[in-house]
């Protein structure tokens, strides 16, 4: 299946949608995006899309194939034409946008251990979670 990603204003994702693979091939066997575009535009008279993969994550794709838009889109995401990707809601007003990924990183470093944490933007740090 084909995933694209329908674009509000300011390039927001408010809906991603599901299409037969079959829509964006070509009749050479050649998947192209502009033909699942053209298939949303008439099916919903909206043009503005942008193809997705559930299959990328962080500029990486997970089935060893080529990532596309560094992010799988979700609504509130922000489609950047400059970077050509999917770039999730900034969790936290100190976090900051790792360009090789499009996905924020925390100003400091989560510890790694058994632990659970969470985020505390006040103190700018990590709060140990209790789980007892």
């Amino acid at each position: 299946m084909a995933h694209f990603a329908k674009l509000g204003l300011n390039s927001k994702v408010i809906q991603v949608l599901t299409i037969n693979n079959s829509v964006i091939i070509d009749n050479e066997g050649i998947e192209k995006e502009e033909l699942g575009i053209e298939f949303l535009n008439k099916l919903y008279n909206y043009p503005f899309w942008k193809q997705t993969s559930y299959n990328t994550h962080g500029g990486i794709h997970n089935n060893s194939g080529t990532p596309l838009r560094k992010n799988y889109a979700g609504i509130g995401y922000t489609y950047n034409e400059d970077r050509d990707a999917f770039i999730p809601p900034k969790p936290f007003n100190s976090w900051i946008l790792n360009e090789d990924t499009c996905l924020w990183n925390a100003p400091v470093a989560m510890p790694i251990d058994d632990n659970m944490y969470s985020w505390n933007e006040q103190n700018k740090s990590w709060d140990l979670i209790d789980t007892e």
